[in-house]
């Protein structure tokens, strides 16, 4: 049988265009033993996958010029060889972007859709939630009362994020790009303050009016300006969590200095630089306490979902423009 798959056309310098992308036909080979035939149900476009455009060095290897795009997939099992899994099944791996693929079943992981929706397994479940997780219990550690400040906060792991520091009994500022989100992280998700970056006047200035005592904590997705701003109200022996930097991920020059490191100096801040996979050995303690969480209404989740497997790099795009509120992915009916 054939698939359909998007493979990287051309490595994008700044932001990548439609034209990066490329939807093309391939035959499928005949199962091997171990093998599954698998259908694409949810796929997740995630920010991350911009550094894997460019062909250099980082925590995960460079997609190939020609080669299909991969990223988190949840998808059913239309045919079986592996003694593990039987049609029918859901599954969820790291699959490429093709409406039907053939993997190793060893590399894929079954879910339950009846305790959570399947893109559930994308989002709070998967790896935006576990990274929130980590990054907030293992780097932030808020005390009670402390204040907790989470850029591009109306993302998967944004949302996330604010939520466990609010169980954890913080204070949290929610920095986002809409009045729409911010509303919506104050109302649905029970953020104490918001700030629209967009429309604000200074983000610095509006910080230190609603933290007047400083900030404790921050959860980094941004970087830039708004990094440069929750840093300058930052407390001593302040933590932080550097998660992503979405603002930079399109520049064609990095700007390195030492600008904001006489600031951590001086007021004794921790920083430190994290991705999920560095907790690989701790996912099954993250998942168990985000599925209670979840399970007793604690935590909540908001997905952005785009149907059509035909639309997956324009909802790659919109991740860059702020079309998401909570987890992107696309739905393949």
């Amino acid at each position: 049988m054939d698939t359909l798959q998007f493979v990287l056309a051309s490595r994008p310098a700044g932001l990548p265009a439609p034209e990066t992308f490329r939807l093309e036909s391939k035959a499928l080979p005949e199962l091997k033993e171990g093998e599954v035939l698998l259908k694409s149900w949810y796929i997740s476009v995630d920010p991350y996958m911009r550094g894997r455009m460019n062909d250099v060095k980082s925590y995960a290897a460079s997609y190939d010029i020609g080669s299909p795009m991969k990223g988190g997939v949840v998808a059913k099992v239309i045919e079986s060889k592996n003694l593990s899994l039987v049609t029918g099944d859901v599954v969820v791996g790291m699959l490429p972007w093709s409406t039907y693929c053939i993997e190793n079943g060893a590399s894929l992981r079954k879910v339950d859709i009846e305790k959570a929706s399947p893109g559930f397994f994308l989002g709070i479940l998967g790896m935006p939630g576990l990274t929130a997780y980590f990054g907030i219990t293992d780097i932030c550690r808020p005390e009670k009362g402390e204040v907790v400040v989470i850029s591009g906060a109306a993302g998967a792991v944004g949302i996330t994020a604010g939520q466990i520091a609010k169980i954890l009994g913080a204070k949290v500022i929610g920095i986002a790009g809409s009045d729409e989100k911010c509303k919506t992280l104050k109302e649905s998700f029970g953020f104490d303050e918001t700030i629209n970056y967009k429309s604000s006047k200074s983000v610095r200035t509006e910080l230190k009016s609603l933290a007047p005592e400083g900030i404790d904590c921050y959860f980094d997705n941004v970087g830039g300006d708004i990094t440069d701003a929750v840093i300058a109200n930052l407390n001593f022996h302040s933590r932080i969590a550097l998660c992503g930097q979405i603002s930079q991920y399109n520049n064609t020059r990095v700007h390195m200095g030492p600008t904001i490191l006489p600031m951590l100096l001086t007021r004794s801040v921790l920083l430190k630089g994290f991705i999920v996979g560095n907790y690989t050995e701790k996912f099954g303690e993250g998942q168990a306490q985000l599925q209670e969480w979840l399970t007793e209404g604690r935590i909540k989740f908001m997905e952005t979902i785009t149907d059509g497997f035909e639309n997956l790099p324009e909802a790659f795009l919109g991740l860059f423009s702020g079309n998401n509120l909570g987890k992107m992915l696309v739905r393949i009916e």
